[in-house]
């Protein structure tokens, strides 16, 4: 390794070392440890726990039937908007990706007032059927199930349709004129080119669901995950306990990683990059219909956005028992910009995004530079630590950060950052 090299890997690998891999060996330690001795005793607990092993399983049923809604959703919005030609097609297609932008608690607290037992559309079907209470009761895994589909077929969407813009026409072509219909071409040739979007999409919806927390804390009720169930073991105060159910939620995390990776490098893909991708097509005469189609889907998937809007309109206290809320007020928003401790909370995390922003472009560009520039020894593990933190869910890295940086021993670097303002900069930068 020459010293240019040298100079680049060593803040590179020193951050990994540091801020990756240290707090996730604490972790791992602290579920081997029982009053400062090495002890099974906490995965004995885990294992012999009915509600443990339930939760376990609730996150990865939980995990694949959110991969399997958001697939549903997203891959057919994908190839509308990538292979049909309608007006409107470009600005509805850049409104489909919507979603992504709202922040999980956001998105879920959206759902409550929208379906909840007082939200608009649940009081609009009581009033059309004329029913004397709620129709349903948003709550359990049903509910948690919508909100991840809504909130992360976005991923299917977005991945399937870079799929197909770079996808070679020509096979597609040669199979119609070999005879096969539409639905075999589609079956036999383009999705199984689509396959690596469709395993990265899955990747990311499984990820995503397995460390989901908002959802299931909000609507689960006494249905407890994986995430959840950490969070109810920190506030009984069961460290030893928490550290397991982290663990588990990481290696549980890991391992859909592993099968998929394998199952990806069983197969093999060509075309996927070569020719022209086949250009959107006109559907004569219904044009305005699939438009009208494409509109109405869209609105449907931007109305917890609208409602998120219309609410914070509505001044407290003024919306009891109506469909719609009888008064509006821009009070909040003067309050918001006037308060300064209402303020204070939104240039926080303002300032903060900021702060993980700048760190991680820098981070990014050292690190991508090194990784696809340079060779050098370790290089496979390096690029394993880059990617480390993106395969473990939230929860496992929030309490690696809590269990890391809680001790001020300067000498192990470890330093007292709970509480402060810079470990929630320091969780974004990790994190993404």
């Amino acid at each position: 390794m020459n010293r240019r090299t040298l100079a680049l890997a060593a803040p590179v690998v020193l951050v990994l070392l540091w801020l990756v891999l240290y707090p996730n060996l604490f972790v791992l330690a602290d579920s081997f440890r029982e009053g400062g001795q090495f002890s099974l005793e906490h995965y004995r607990r885990f294992l012999a726990s009915r509600s443990e092993i339930g939760a376990l399983w609730a996150s990865v049923w939980i995990s694949a039937a959110s991969v399997v809604l958001s697939a549903l959703f997203g891959v057919p919005l994908a190839f509308l908007f990538a292979r049909y030609d309608f007006p409107g097609r470009r600005l509805l297609g850049a409104l489909a990706a919507m979603p992504v932008l709202l922040p999980p608690l956001v998105g879920t607290i959206s759902f409550l007032f929208l379906y909840g037992e007082s939200g608009f559309f649940t009081r609009g079907v009581q009033l059309l059927l004329g029913m004397e209470s709620p129709p349903w009761r948003l709550a359990g895994p049903g509910a948690i199930l919508l909100v991840h589909a809504y909130t992360m077929y976005v991923y299917f969407y977005l991945f399937v349709a870079a799929g197909l813009s770079r996808l070679d026409a020509g096979y597609a072509e040669a199979a119609t004129a070999l005879g096969a219909s539409r639905w075999l071409t589609l079956r036999r040739v383009t999705l199984p080119m689509l396959a690596p979007a469709l395993g990265g999409a899955a990747l990311l919806v499984f990820m995503t669901s397995m460390a989901s927390f908002s959802a299931p804390y909000v609507f689960g009720g006494g249905f407890r995950v994986l995430s959840t169930q950490i969070y109810a073991s920190k506030l009984n105060g069961e460290g030893g306990l928490v550290a397991v159910e982290a663990v588990v939620l990481a290696v549980a995390s890991m391992l859909f990683l592993v099968l998929l990776q394998r199952y990806e490098g069983a197969r093999s893909y060509t075309g996927a990059s070569k020719g022209l991708s086949p250009a959107p097509r006109a559907v004569v005469g219904r044009g305005w219909a699939l438009a009208l189609v494409a509109g109405a889907a869209i609105g449907f998937l931007l109305l917890p956005h609208l409602t998120v809007l219309l609410v914070s309109f509505v001044p407290e206290g003024t919306w009891t028992t109506e469909l719609f809320p009888p008064v509006y007020s821009a009070d909040s928003y003067r309050t918001l910009v006037s308060s300064p401790e209402r303020l204070v909370p939104v240039l926080n995390s303002l300032r903060m995004a900021s702060i993980a922003t700048v760190a991680n472009i820098v981070f990014a560009f050292a690190a991508g530079y090194l990784l696809a520039r340079r060779r050098f020894r370790g290089r496979a593990a390096v690029s394993a630590l880059v990617v480390l933190p993106w395969a473990l869910p939230g929860t496992v890295l929030a309490i690696a950060l809590a269990s890391t940086f809680s001790v001020h021993q300067p000498w192990a670097g470890r330093f007292v950052l709970i509480g402060s303002f810079s470990i929630l900069p320091l969780a974004y930068f990790i994190r993404n």
